[in-house]
């Protein structure tokens, strides 16, 4: 991180003067303060990223001063002045920890110096701090991002094709199917690893907030704005930024996207610079970004710049296959997480979880596992440990029907299939549900009597005429012994 807080002690008046008027020209934000005991009530309540102190001063010296620095706030960079060059001075200053040290009277340009030593050490460390946090996280990444499925297996060679790249790059898919993880996996195989990675929700931060957390603002660009702050884009600077759920963003911050994607320059609010970034945009949306440029809700010009390359994430109902692999990893990290010992599903337990729709994807399944890994006391998760999915009512998951009755059944199958009931138009429902209730129970009786019509319609209770015209009215085949 650059220095852009400055705080300056000195007793000399003449001297704060000069260096503040200095240092507030080339753009950083200084505090002044007169003696020693000043300026560390200043840095007890305020955030520097340097301090420039002179070694005598009423109340607490400069290198006293500098000693509290590095029980408060030990990262802080702290620069002595003095007016006698000794020996004795310098090196009892750098023992006590500081960063540099000066004689007054100095010239400017050795401010200058130290500022620009300071931004590019810090810079490096800055460096690798991110390619060290970055390689652990890329080593966390492959063993998280799970499933071979032929839908993955594609993802999986879209992310080698345009890694190496600085393509634009739309992640699309529904909420909880992991389209952060995608976009972090093609940002640790670029060229820009050990670069940051900046991540921002645009539906999380409140619309007239979601300028200035995207662009910064200027020093009393509005109220509040006590100091400058760098935008997203600006700490995403050389490496990349994602976007998550763009759909959301005001058409007027679309625009303004649009031109970081063009003239690759950012302006803060309440500023006039234009400033460089180089940076590369991954977004992500669970909407129809299409639907939405239809319906004048989003850019035609944007959606085209973004959405380069598209990378579509299946539904995990729609990649069963990868359930058991999920379930497994998800299974080891709670315990791992919670410190308990290993747990297993049983065969009935894995049934459950590949028969359920899971509408919120691979999080809901995440959940589903921690939960019953909290609660469940037993080393193998069985069927009942997953009480929530049994009592699930949407079509296409599974019920354990020996806890309904047929008519419970029936309920949630109906429910099910008219659960768009206002939406439905008028027609001979009764009907059609009779049908399909008549026509298995035809078949089931049938198939018991062994093709005898006459027993099939005792058991019934109908007369056999009335079940010869049903067998027609509803197709059913019946076959005799």
């Amino acid at each position: 991180m650059s220095i852009n807080r400055i705080l300056v002690a000195d007793d000399e008046e003449s001297m704060r003067w000069v260096l503040s008027k200095a240092l507030r020209k080339k753009g950083f934000s200084v505090d002044l303060a007169r003696d020693g005991d000043e300026a560390l009530r200043l840095i007890q309540a305020n955030s520097y990223d340097m301090a420039i102190l002179d070694i005598k001063m009423p109340g607490l010296t400069g290198l006293e001063l500098l000693d509290r620095v590095r029980e408060l706030k030990s990262d802080l960079l702290v620069v002595i002045m003095t007016a006698e060059a000794s020996m004795k001075n310098a090196v009892e200053a750098m023992k006590r920890g500081a960063y540099d040290y000066i004689t007054k009277p100095f010239d400017l340009d050795v401010i200058d110096a130290i500022v620009e030593k300071v931004n590019r050490a810090q810079e490096m460390t800055s460096q690798v701090t991110v390619l060290k946090e970055e390689l652990k996280d890329r080593y966390q990444l492959e063993k998280t991002i799970i499933g071979n499925s032929p839908a993955m297996r594609e993802v999986y060679k879209t992310i080698g094709k345009v890694a190496p790249s600085d393509v634009t790059v739309l992640i699309q898919g529904e909420s909880g199917t992991g389209k952060e993880l995608i976009a972090r996996a093609i940002h640790f195989n670029s060229k820009r690893l050990g670069k940051p990675f900046i991540a921002l929700n645009c539906a999380a931060i409140p619309k007239e907030l979601l300028e200035s957390e995207l662009f910064g603002f200027e020093k009393g660009a509005f109220t509040g704005a006590v100091e400058r702050k760098l935008g997203k884009f600006e700490q995403a600077n050389g490496g990349t930024i994602f976007l998550d759920e763009i759909g959301d963003m005001p058409l007027d911050l679309q625009a303004k996207i649009l031109r970081v994607l063009q003239e690759k320059e950012v302006t803060r609010t309440g500023g006039s610079q234009n400033i460089s970034v180089d940076v590369r945009i991954v977004a992500a949306t669970n909407q129809d970004l299409e639907e939405k440029v239809r319906q004048k809700e989003f850019r035609e010009d944007l959606f085209y710049r973004l959405n380069v390359v598209p990378i579509q994430l299946v539904p995990l109902r729609e990649r069963k296959e990868d359930i058991h692999q999920l379930a497994e990893y998800f299974l080891q990290k709670a315990c791992a997480e919670l410190e308990t010992p290993l747990k297993q599903c049983s065969s009935d337990a894995y049934q459950l979880l590949s028969d359920h729709n899971w509408p919120g994807n691979v999080r809901e399944l995440e959940n589903t596992i921690k939960r019953a890994v909290i609660l469940s006391s037993d080393l193998l998760l069985t069927a009942p440990d997953f009480p929530s999915l049994r009592r699930q009512k949407g079509s296409g998951e599974r019920v354990a029907n020996e806890e309904l009755s047929l008519e419970g059944i029936v309920d949630i199958k109906l429910r099910s299939c008219f659960s768009n009931m206002d939406k439905m138009e008028s027609g001979d429902v009764h009907t059609m549900v009779l049908e399909q209730v008549e026509r298995p129970l035809i078949r089931f009786v049938l198939e018991k009597t062994r093709g005898n019509q006459v027993r099939a319609a005792d058991i019934l209770g109908i007369n056999r005429n009335t079940l010869r015209k049903k067998i027609q009215e509803l197709g059913i085949e019946v076959k005799k012994d």
